[in-house]
């Protein structure tokens, strides 16, 4: 199974019968290919060993330049659609349904809660059930952007004002690197997400965790409770909730990443760093150094370290 240190993103690794589904039609292609080239092949070492001229010429234009690549292409098409995904104007009955919204340069993400309705907010990690179908909306806050997890299917393109749907399944557990496959700017290349495909009990089990408010602070293995309560005061002091929303803690705000749990996710900045303690204060203070362009500005020259690690240690024991 893949891990969060070495998620899958190879197209040759299908995890669902959607990216299975291509595979097969790549494979397909790239055998067809490699048959007609060495045919071809063969037809040129053939004509170039004969010299009393062109035999046949006119069946040989006919043959190979019209009636060939029109079966090829007609019994392609018959092929490709037979094997084409059916679209869906509404999601299967048993679908979980996700809301994928991309800006420059992170993923907004947005689940309802089964008991409630309530939205849930999270950002650049998508969980699902292995086996369950998952209708994705997409759309784009700014400029075209695109959807894409190699493994588990194709990509889909977000454009500003629609709404794009795209059905996925994971059929095992893992984790799977997606990335935005549309040049979007400066970050294009560091605007990843990760899909976690986990089991439908442990999937329900962090829902139910996401629908909640971020939990009072409390002391962990590397932070006193002291320490998390300064860094929760210190992110109000600089105003780090005018973008960033804690349920339970901040008023809501959507210009950046929901940070409700962020202590939870694999990674931060949109797969950029992994998510530790180390990383986290990083993150913090030196932004623009580790994702230049991006909206949120570095914050190391203005707060002291101590401070820095207090914030830090604040919103990582956000779970």
């Amino acid at each position: 199974m893949s891990t969060a240190s070495s998620p899958s993103q190879s197209a040759l690794q299908a995890a669902g019968p959607v990216a299975d589904t291509l595979l097969g039609v790549t494979g397909l292609l790239v055998v067809g290919a490699a048959v007609i080239f060495l045919g071809v092949m063969a037809l040129l070492v053939f004509a170039a060993r004969r010299h009393e001229g062109t035999l046949h010429a006119r069946l040989w234009v006919i043959g190979g330049g019209v009636v060939f690549p029109t079966v090829v292409l007609a019994a392609l098409f018959a092929y490709s659609e037979w094997h084409r995904p059916t679209w869906r104007a509404v999601p299967p009955k048993d679908a979980l349904i996700v809301g994928i919204t991309a800006h420059m340069w992170w993923w907004e993400v947005r689940y309802r809660d089964p008991a409630t309705g309530a939205e849930i907010a999270t950002a650049n990690e998508i969980r699902i059930p292995v086996g369950r179908p998952v209708y994705f909306g997409l759309g784009s806050a700014d400029v075209i952007h695109s959807f894409w997890v190699p493994a588990l299917g194709g990509k889909m393109d977000m454009l500003p004002g629609r709404v794009q749907h795209l059905l996925l399944q994971a059929d095992r557990p893992g984790t799977y690197r997606g990335q935005c496959a549309e040049y979007c700017g400066e970050q294009h290349a560091r605007m990843a997400l990760h899909v976690v495909a986990q089991t439908p009990a442990e999937f329900d089990a962090w829902l139910a965790a996401q629908a909640k408010p971020a939990a009072p602070p409390s002391s962990s293995s590397s932070a006193s409770s002291a320490d998390i309560e300064r860094g929760r005061e210190a992110f109000f002091a600089n105003r780090c909730n005018a973008c960033h929303t804690v349920r339970g803690v901040s008023e809501e705000s959507r210009l950046g990443p929901d940070l409700t749990h962020v202590g939870s996710r694999l990674y931060l900045g949109a797969g950029t760093v992994p998510n530790d303690a180390e990383n986290l204060t990083a993150w913090v203070a030196h932004t623009q150094q580790l994702k230049s362009g991006a909206r949120m500005p570095s914050s190391g020259e203005r707060i002291d370290a101590a401070t820095l690690q207090s914030i830090a240690a604040f919103l990582g024991q956000l779970k």
